[in-house]
């Protein structure tokens, strides 16, 4: 166990200065103060949830999707005040997206919670174990990882998905979800915090740090001691900002510069709903196409195919001079008067555009795609439409990242949709978790050894 962050004799051992977040109290700013009570507040309830067996936990989770929904009046309304906010900002379409409340789509994350009730409690399974010739029993069990920091921004449905499947795998939850949600947040998290305290529970067990803006994100990323992982999500600045400050350990969702290959053996029918599907179904979220790869030896007959239906959703196409001229664009002219195309640059291949924006390179074969990939991609999701069964195995034997599919739309690169109810993120590291992370990858090992008073010789 680490001694306690906070603690004036840990700042120091043989006058070698301590880590950060080993400071005394009295050297701590009031922002990083407050935080530190809430985080240490959540550490001091989550012992409550190891008591609970799992019918409890799943009572709790229905109950919490019930009062969103019955309460879904007064979290939309506070939605609006975000959203009134945001739009005299000029957020982006995309983040603005991710920010808007329904009621429909409160019911949808109330779902989530059910979803949850649903799945098989991780807590105490058995990983692993053995008797060993001497007798000792040894058993690998999962237990929670105690206390989940959560740092996002414009999206509320994550507050609620993190508190349950924080409370399902028995971990407490801090949350900052950033200023722009803060209404948002608040509300769905008062709702959250209530139907613990009717369950007598402590309502501590989730607590939210938003009101200490921007420096209470850096006083979470010291709460080393008090919180036992940090789960960044959102844009390639703040999670770089998360992963370069934090002291406390990191399990890293990247952002979705996701790509679709688009094979000369594709059945372009088939290609043409999917890449719509990709890049249109929701915008402004981690698996949506952002750049779509096209061989060379289709290129002239399959992007006018696609290139229809995403101008008819109002994408801009930003395209490189084989793309344009597969397009029968000429001196910046448009292929079509309503589709919107633009020269690609460097930058493009790298962006995460969360908009109506996509960008196109024409490539000669399946290496030149994969070399594309491995320079560009950000290692969270990559497609390949193809009929050629060598050049599927080698592109999902070859890409390098969380997720790799065939002849599927990214968007189902999704824990819902794998059948792991909500999901926490999608990790694009490789330590811990890698994909989208629902229940068990809340949780970590910890061996029991059962002895009949063995002595080691």
């Amino acid at each position: 166990m680490n001694a306690s962050p906070t603690t004036s004799s840990a700042s120091s051992t043989h006058g070698i200065p301590g880590p950060p977040g080993t400071e005394s109290e009295d050297a701590l700013s009031p922002v990083e103060r407050a935080v530190r009570e809430a985080a240490r507040a959540a550490k001091d309830a989550q012992p409550a949830l190891a008591r609970l067996h799992r019918d409890r936990k799943d009572a709790v989770l229905l109950a919490m999707a019930d009062a969103l929904v019955e309460h879904s009046g007064q979290i939309v309304d506070a939605n609006a005040r975000d959203l009134e906010a945001a739009d005299a900002s000029g957020m982006a379409a995309g983040l603005r997206d991710r920010l808007a409340l329904t009621p429909q789509r409160v019911e949808a994350i109330a779902q989530q919670l059910r979803d949850a009730a649903a799945l098989p409690d991780p807590v105490g399974e058995v990983m692993q174990g053995s008797v060993l010739r001497n007798g000792l029993e040894l058993r690998q069990v999962r237990v929670p990882l105690g206390v989940i920091g959560m740092v996002y921004e414009a999206r509320p449905n994550v507050t609620v998905d993190a508190a349950g499947l924080a409370l399902k795998s028995g971990n407490a939850v801090v949350l900052r979800g950033g200023s722009a949600a803060l209404h948002s947040n608040t509300a769905l998290i008062s709702v959250l915090r209530s139907v613990l305290a009717q369950h007598e529970l402590p309502e501590d067990l989730i607590v939210g740090t938003d009101q200490h803006g921007r420096e209470g994100v850096d006083a979470l990323l010291r709460a080393r001691g008090l919180v036992d992982v940090l789960i960044p999500r959102g844009g390639a600045g703040l999670i770089q900002h998360v992963v370069t400050h934090s002291v406390v350990p990191v399990i890293e969702t990247g952002t979705g510069n996701t790509h679709v290959f688009l094979d000369a053996s594709a059945d372009l029918a088939q290609a043409v709903d999917i890449i719509t599907n990709a890049k249109t179904q929701r915008i402004g979220v981690c698996n949506a196409l952002e750049t779509l790869l096209v061989h060379s030896d289709i290129a002239e007959r399959a992007l006018p195919l696609v290139a229809a239906p995403l101008a008819e959703a109002g994408v801009t196409l930003h395209v490189d001079e084989q793309a344009r001229a597969a397009l029968a664009v000429g001196g910046g002219g448009t292929a079509g008067a309503d589709i919107d195309v633009v020269d690609a640059t460097e930058e493009d291949w790298d962006t995460e555009y969360l908009s109506l924006d996509l960008a196109i390179r024409v490539v000669e074969d399946l290496d030149a795609a994969l070399a594309h990939i491995r320079a560009h991609s950000t290692g969270h999701t990559e497609s390949i439409l193809t009929r050629d069964l060598v050049s599927q195995q080698r592109f999902l034997s070859e890409v390098d990242s969380a997720v790799v599919m065939a002849n599927a739309s990214t968007r189902f690169s999704d824990g819902g949709e794998f059948g792991f109810g909500a999901e926490i993120g999608i990790s694009t590291q490789k330590l811990h978790a890698r994909g989208p992370m629902g229940l068990p990858e809340l949780t970590c090992g910890k061996w029991l050894v059962v002895g009949q008073g063995h002595v080691r010789a």
